[in-house]
């Protein structure tokens, strides 16, 4: 026997000791039910050599793994990394357990109902491409299958009734699984192992087309309801989330009926195509705006459309019918099985589709079968539903890109129920946010959950709609509130539903631009205690003077702000009616200023003489003019002075027109005549400054009668109302050493706006906070009065 070198050999080998055994309890927290990850633990132990078993509980998963040492060790530390895609993992924990003699095996056990809920519920997604593949494939059983679904995609947070995420916690617990699908939902190498919503059409759901005198369409739904469509009809189709209102986009007729049978006025119309291809000759598409188009949530991404000699040839589009006014086109691509059904490239059918919810103006989404049969009967011509109910709206979500970031307008399908970690701990906690784009949020600890979209709470079906989501979200995350939050806005509908459901709770009220800046600080996570220079522009806001704030320039943090500046303020003349009709601002703001508002102005022109008569005498007198502050209304005003927009059919159509018109100017030098000029001396008395718009007034008026292009008006005022945010900003350091701003609030909403405020901003040295992931308009209320009351109980400071 030869040996190594400096090795003495031994005359009889010792046995190799075996590997120390361990035995773990890990408990993962995160999105980990109804997204395969029970699966995948049990792949990843079997590939580990580890015994032991996986189950669901309210608390995540718990797993017990057993087996040698290091292979544990390499175990836990897979979890996170090689999680599956549609996972989040926010925590491992791990505890030591003593060793089971003798287990072998790794088992997946039934779920356990115990305990306090903790985990988190997965957000609907986009049918993934190994469905997509099965479904076109006339060889699969599921070939053509509307509902096929994975444990990679599919619905998720719409069809949970309950906790652990299991088969009979959701809609497809009345749809017993067929011997095969069975098979495959037992099959750990299966991918659909264990996956809740999996169907074949040997076990339901089963899609029909309802015709308009109620009887059920014989043959192929689908087919029916592709013809139908390329007639001309307008078919309610039956989704995720509740039901869409869908027409041939590439037909004018039909779009603008399904817009006169909505009552929808000039708000926009969101299309559906068939791939990214089909849109290129319309818009302008960059990557941030193709993966967002792609990506798994597919949200309604608002798209600069092309114009002119500039768009390609393709499929025409009345973009007329389909966006009046609008300098974008809303586009998603097929997020259902049966939306790639519908647009199929046969050539039978449309390949563009306009897609709006199914309501009428106003009124929160369809979801219930019944309801959808009587209350769509005078918008649709048809219905293609299905027997698996929803339990949860959830309406499109709507997304622009700015600055080559994305900007979530309305957080939704493909987001909620994701929960959002905040900088400070929140105790149980329900916020009820706003009136218009109503959004609510529960938290607790470190994590936030907003509501998906709700709607506008001056509708008793919405506020219907708004109690059935909210007891619905606290069962799925078990926050049971002990403090709640509402705007202090008096008459506000949310607020008045807080005082009712208060039962003995806490109840604060806060300031309605102090919760705008406090969600954008908390997506942000800004530190507790870090104040910023708060720039909250938007339409209308409870002012702690009784006036309707909306210009609004803040020093903030969240226990409290400082009302630093304001514009100045200006009547408004008969509240909503003012709001709807622009021209009335545009009056209003003329009269503030002293400026003659001659018969020739487009405004005047607007007006009807009887109703001019009566504005002059409410102006002269003060009668029904509350003051107010809105940069939102101040839009409006130039919008009509410049003669873009008189009438107002949906919220913020005015200014909306006036960037589209900026827009279309290209590129403009700033006008040093357009200017807002600043009186007051901060620290001072009250420490106010105010932005008063009269010389900008009065040059906008100079540039309409010398007959200056609307559009160049239109950008002049964007890049006046950036330099104002610049000057005032400085101010407020100069004044208080602040070096962060923050833009919030719905006019923040338009991109122009944003871009040139930012960059301004930067480069004065500013860090500057613009908003992601939450809405900055109202649906981002709520998640600022949830930090604001859980971390100071008051209001303000």
């Amino acid at each position: 026997m030869s040996t190594a070198p400096g090795l003495a050999a031994s005359p009889t080998a010792a046995p190799s000791a075996a590997p120390p055994v361990r035995r773990a309890r890990v408990v993962v927290r995160g999105v980990v039910q109804g997204v395969g990850f029970r699966p995948f633990v049990y792949g990843l132990a079997v590939e580990s050599g580890l015994a032991g078993h996986v189950t669901n509980t309210g608390d995540g998963v718990v797993v017990e793994v057993q087996g040698a040492a290091g292979a544990v060790d390499r175990f836990r530390a897979r979890l996170a990394a090689e999680a599956p895609p549609l996972a989040v993992v926010e925590s491992v924990e791990a505890g030591e357990l003593p060793v089971v003699a003798g287990e072998s095996g790794f088992r997946i056990v039934p779920s356990r109902a115990d305990g306090p809920v903790r985990t988190l519920v997965a957000p609907d997604t986009a049918t993934c491409d190994d469905c997509l593949a099965e479904l076109a494939d006339p060889a699969d059983r599921r070939h053509r299958h509307p509902f096929i679904t994975c444990t990679h995609c599919g619905p998720r947070f719409t069809i949970v009734t309950g906790l652990p995420y299991d088969r009979a916690h959701t809609t497809m617990a009345d749809f017993p699984l067929c011997p095969a699908c069975d098979r495959e939902y037992h099959d750990p190498a299966d991918r659909r192992f264990h996956a809740q919503p999996v169907a074949c059409p040997g076990c339901g759901p089963r899609l029909r087309l309802v015709t308009a005198d109620g009887a059920t369409a014989d043959g192929d739904p689908v087919a029916e309801a592709r013809r139908l469509l390329a007639s001309g009809a307008i078919v309610a189709v039956k989704g995720v989330g509740g039901y869409h209102l869908a027409c041939d986009a590439t037909r004018a007729d039909t779009v603008v009926e399904l817009r006169r049978r909505k009552a929808r006025g000039d708000k926009p119309f969101a299309l559906m195509a068939r791939d990214v291809r089909d849109i290129e000759h319309l818009v302008h598409l960059g990557p941030v705006e193709r993966e967002l188009l792609t990506g798994r949530e597919r949200p309604v991404v608002l798209l600069r459309r092309r114009t002119g000699s500039r768009q390609a040839p393709g499929a025409p589009v009345p973009a007329g019918a389909v966006a009046p006014g609008s300098p974008d086109l809303g586009v998603m691509l097929p997020y259902t099985p049966v939306h790639h059904l519908l647009l199929q490239d046969d050539g039978r059918g449309p390949g563009l589709l306009v897609m709006t919810s199914g309501n009428l103006s106003g009124e929160p989404i369809v979801t219930d079968d019944g309801q959808a049969l009587e209350r769509l009967a005078p918008l649709a011509d048809a219905w293609l539903t299905h027997d698996r109910p929803i339990h949860v709206p959830c309406d499109d979500s709507v997304v622009r890109v700015c600055d080559g970031e994305p900007l979530v307008l309305r957080r939704s399908r493909g987001y909620a129920p994701l929960p959002l970690t905040l900088p400070v701990p929140v105790p149980p906690t329900l916020a009820v946010g706003g009136d218009l784009k109503n959004v609510f949020c529960l938290g607790e600890g470190d994590k936030a959950w907003l509501s998906a979209h709700v709607g506008d709470m001056d509708d008793l079906a919405t506020q219907g709609a708004f109690e059935r989501a909210e007891r619905q979200l606290e069962s799925v995350t078990g926050v049971r509130p002990v403090l709640l939050a509402a705007d202090t806005h008096p008459a506000y509908r949310s607020a008045a539903w807080a005082r009712r459901h208060a039962d003995g709770r806490r109840l604060v009220a806060v300031q309605h631009h102090h919760a705008h800046i406090a969600a954008l600080l908390a997506e942000h996570r800004v530190a507790d205690g870090e104040r910023v220079i708060g720039v909250a522009f938007d339409g209308t806001g409870h002012g702690d003077d009784g006036a309707v704030w909306g210009g609004e320039f803040l020093l903030a943090d969240y226990a409290g702000y400082r009302r630093f500046a304001h514009l100045a303020y200006v009547p408004l003349p008969g509240g909503d009616a003012a709001v709807r009709r622009p021209y009335r601002m545009a009056l209003a703001h003329l009269h503030a200023a002293g400026l003659a508002a001659d018969s020739g102005l487009p405004c005047s022109i607007a007006c009807p003489p009887a109703e001019r008569r009566v504005l002059d005498a409410q102006l002269a007198r003060g009668v029904a003019c509350v003051p107010t502050s809105s940069m939102g209304r101040l839009f409006d005003a130039v919008s009509s002075l410049a003669g873009v927009c008189h009438y107002a059919s949906y919220e913020a159509q005015a200014a909306i027109e006036l960037e589209a018109a900026a827009v279309s100017a290209g590129d403009v030098a700033e006008d040093p005549r357009y200017a807002l000029r600043l009186a007051g001396q901060p620290g001072s008395g009250a420490g106010l400054l105010t932005a008063d718009p009269g010389p900008l007034l009065a040059a906008v008026l100079a540039d309409v009668r010398r007959g200056v292009p609307r559009a160049v008006v239109a950008a002049r005022f964007h890049l006046a109302v950036a330099r104002l945010v610049r000057e005032v900003c400085s101010a407020a350091r100069d004044a208080c050493g602040l070096e962060t701003v923050a833009l919030s609030g719905g006019v923040f909403a338009n991109t122009l706006l944003s871009s040139a405020c930012a960059r301004g901003l930067r480069e004065d040295g500013f860090t500057v906070l613009r908003h992601r992931e939450v809405p900055p308009n109202d649906g981002g209320l709520a998640l600022g009065q949830l930090v604001v009351a859980a971390r100071t109980g008051a209001g303000h400071g």
